[in-house]
């Protein structure tokens, strides 16, 4: 399991998403369980993707605020 692996599966859910704009919020227990992997990995790897400009993190700005993700 690598960092690519993290960012297909985030990628295919941001496009596959039917909110506009198009964005989604990311369960690293869940991802991790389909995966094989533990969450601690899966949330470093989604916040090296963003730190190289991958994914865009942001904040909703109405409850529940959650950290979404966006494709650049």
């Amino acid at each position: 399991m690598d960092k690519e692996t993290v960012f297909q599966r985030v990628q295919s859910a941001i496009i596959s998403a039917t909110k506009e704009p198009k964005y989604v919020t990311v369960s690293s227990v869940k991802l991790a369980d389909l995966l094989g992997t533990t969450p601690t990995e899966i949330e470093q790897y989604i916040q090296e993707l963003v730190q190289e400009g991958r994914l865009k993190k942001e904040t909703l700005s109405e409850p529940p605020q959650f950290d979404i993700y966006k494709l650049p």
